[in-house]
């Protein structure tokens, strides 16, 4: 099975949109799994129009640890309260406490404690499951509690569960979060090939060259599209003589549209909204066919 992981850098480009339509031509001719890797903010199954009852069900999951405190052992010596980097310990009657969202799971506090007061124990910090779209490929998604940690073992999590799920499948495409961070790199980890989804304006050109520069450090074969090309046509020819200098690939080009948005409003693939745009991906498929195979 291929993984190919489909990032952006920068947020709202249209990342997971474009995750959809490609998933549903790829699935045309190939048995494929979708993982949404943006724990975060999981939201690529609303666009195949599934809701929280269409899962199959949702398991709690622990990839976090918290400090928990034997009060009878304290000495209230403080040694936690002061070594806590994050300010995640609170001394209420002279005893360590610990604040709501604040504790990371680090384990100094567990280190310093003279009297063996403190361990830390798992927490259940994210939910995982996975639903069946109509399309007959499976989801499978992840959601970090509030205020939780541990985003990056989290996808791990969802990628493992993908793997089990994928009965014999072709390809995972795997929708990553949006940045460079922890559950990125957890998502392009492993991965056969990656698509860089850019927009023509400074903040998404400058991210999508940090995101590159991540990719590079794994040497994972990649290309990119440029969504919503000609809102800043001169910008976008800006991205083109860079990818051109640096020997990189550029898939596609892919107009501003509305149908983008209005699909999203009606829950399914931009593709199913607008079959103008069925050429397009199919372009997009026969292309990283010729990479991939």
């Amino acid at each position: 099975m291929k993984k190919i992981t489909i990032l952006s850098g920068k947020g709202g480009v249209g990342k997971s949109s474009i995750t959809a339509s490609l998933a549903v031509t790829m699935s045309k001719k190939h048995k494929i799994i979708c993982v949404d890797c943006d724990v975060d903010a999981s939201n690529l199954a609303l666009i195949f129009g599934l809701r929280d009852i269409d899962y199959d069900s949702w398991k709690p999951i622990s990839t976090n640890q918290k400090a928990y405190f034997d009060l009878e052992k304290c000495n209230s010596c403080g040694k936690c309260y002061r070594t806590c980097y994050f300010d995640a310990i609170k001394f209420e009657n002279n005893k360590p406490e610990l604040k709501q969202f604040s504790c990371e799971g680090c384990g100094a506090c567990e280190l310093v404690c003279a009297k063996d007061a403190i361990t830390l124990v798992n927490v259940d910090n994210a939910k995982i499951g996975y639903a069946k779209t109509k399309y007959d490929f499976k989801v499978v998604s992840a959601q970090l509690g509030i205020g939780e940690s541990g985003s990056g073992k989290v996808v791990s999590a969802v990628k493992e569960l993908g793997d089990k799920l994928s009965e014999n499948s072709d390809f995972m495409l795997i929708d990553a979060a949006a940045g460079i961070g922890c559950p990125v790199i957890a998502s392009v980890t492993g991965s056969d090939y990656v698509i860089a989804i850019t927009e023509p304006t400074p903040s998404g050109f400058s991210d999508l060259k940090r995101a590159l520069k991540m990719v590079n450090h794994f040497k994972i074969p990649k290309s990119v599209i440029i969504n919503k090309y000609d809102i800043n046509l001169d910008f976008s020819k800006k991205i083109e003589k860079y990818l051109i200098e640096n020997n990189l690939k550029l898939t596609s080009k892919i107009k501003y549209d509305k149908s983008f948005s209005d699909a999203l409003m009606n829950l399914v693939p931009v593709i199913e909204q607008n079959e103008e745009f069925l050429n397009v991906f199919q372009k997009i498929y026969v292309d990283l066919s010729k990479e991939i195979f």
